[in-house]
């Protein structure tokens, strides 16, 4: 076989307007990985706000963002709107807090820049997956949004590095922001000159209000939303409590100098390895769960999740801690790989196909509360000592338990 056959056998077949929209995403979060950890370091010691301001602004940002997804979960089932005009809306709403960005030289305007952005993305959300359901098959959609979620991840990774490298050669940490904004307007180009409206015709809420009260009338919308939350808060822990956890509590004198932990040079290590992991197997996962129903997969999901955890507890406990965190970011990156196509496949699948921007908002927004509720969560649990931060990935562990049970009930429910 030659290397062309073996490459279109690995290929999805999707729509070309998939591999488009893909392509798109992975410029825009080029951008993004651009400011993404860096846009902080840069207001509090180049422009000088406080900590504090800096993460006031964020997390205002991110109250915008719900609002945006609320928004943009209405406009996207919309027949006076749709898909389409929703990212390009949202698409230029991004610029400009980009170049609100760029100019700020106080919190005022940073915080307009935040609000901007928070909303924009909101916006872009549901859309996009909405889009994603549109134009595929449900045999299809979790390899789809397999590539979209790899394309996302490789994009990010990228942005982040090119962004390092930028500010290490030349400190220009303003020019980010510009770059960042330029991604925004390409990914307008992109969908304004490649995907025509996406929504299926007829049908529709006919205000504002009307698809959301459909949805959160939904039995299993709301029960998947419950699990979600859980699964989402379990994604936020491995990029905010579990570095932490490792560098204070990960066995004894493992690095000279670092003190209990493991050192910031070995933890980079695994994390690299982990984020390899994860886009090696994100295609290869998702093709070999399409023989199981979406609510199965994610039981899979969690399973693994549960079995990560307790590979952290052995981390911190027992012997040859650097083994033990090593499995437990692999087992962790199939984790989420298995996790993060089938719950927009899931969602798709439960929703009316008039009402995709809003059941795929309600999933949207499902991360943006695991990720409230999971860093807080985790901090607190390290700042109690030993014994709580090791107790707390065996209780993370234990609440697969009762997420496996809603799980089975929820497939029960479905092929009913």
């Amino acid at each position: 076989m030659s290397l062309g056959q073996r490459l279109n056998q690995w290929r999805p077949d999707l729509d070309h307007r998939i591999w488009i929209l893909a392509a798109g995403r992975l410029l825009s979060q080029v951008g993004i990985g651009f400011t993404l950890f860096y846009a902080p370091i840069f207001f509090t010691t180049q422009v000088g706000l406080t900590a504090t301001q800096v993460g006031v602004g964020i997390g205002l940002g991110s109250l915008a963002g719900m609002g945006g997804r609320f928004l943009g979960g209405s406009l996207a089932d919309s027949p006076r709107s749709g898909r389409r005009p929703t990212l390009l809306v949202s698409a230029l709403i991004s610029a400009l807090a980009d170049g609100v960005l760029l100019l700020a030289q106080g919190f005022p305007m940073f915080l307009a820049g935040n609000l901007l952005m928070g909303f924009g993305v909101g916006l872009y959300w549901p859309a996009a997956e909405s889009v994603a359901a549109d134009i595929t098959t449900a045999a299809q959609r979790n390899e789809a949004y397999a590539l979209l979620r790899l394309a996302d991840n490789l994009g990010l990774g990228v942005g982040v590095v090119a962004g390092g490298a930028l500010i290490s050669l030349t400190g220009a940490y303003r020019a980010l922001f510009a770059i960042d904004g330029v991604t925004f307007l390409l990914f307008f180009a992109i969908i304004y000159g490649a995907i025509a409206e996406t929504r299926p015709a007829g049908g529709g809420a006919r205000s504002l209000w009307q698809g959301w009260g459909y949805a959160l009338r939904d039995t299993n919308l709301m029960v998947y939303a419950l699990v979600n939350v859980l699964l989402t808060g379990y994604l936020a822990q491995i990029q905010s409590t579990l570095p932490l956890y490792l560098h204070r509590f990960g066995g004894e004198g493992i690095d000279a100098g670092t003190g209990a932990g493991i050192g910031a040079g070995t933890l980079s290590v695994l994390f690299t390895g982990h984020v390899v992991l994860a886009a090696i197997a994100q295609l290869p996962v998702a093709r070999w769960l399409k023989r199981y129903r979406p609510a199965q997969g994610l039981m899979a999901s969690a399973l693994l999740w549960g079995l990560g955890f307790w590979l952290v507890w052995q981390s911190g406990v027992g012997n040859f801690p650097l083994v033990w965190a090593g499995l437990a970011l692999g087992v962790m990156a199939l984790a989420m790989v298995a996790y993060t196509p089938i719950g927009s496949t899931l969602v798709a699948a439960i929703a009316p196909a008039a009402l995709r921007g809003v059941y795929l908002s309600v999933n949207s927004m499902c991360w943006a509360v695991g990720y409230l509720i999971g860093p807080p969560l985790g901090g607190w649990a390290l700042d109690q000592g030993d014994a709580v931060a090791h107790g707390f990935w065996l209780g993370l562990a234990a609440t697969v338990v009762p997420a496996l049970g809603v799980l089975v009930w929820l497939d029960r429910r479905l092929r009913a």
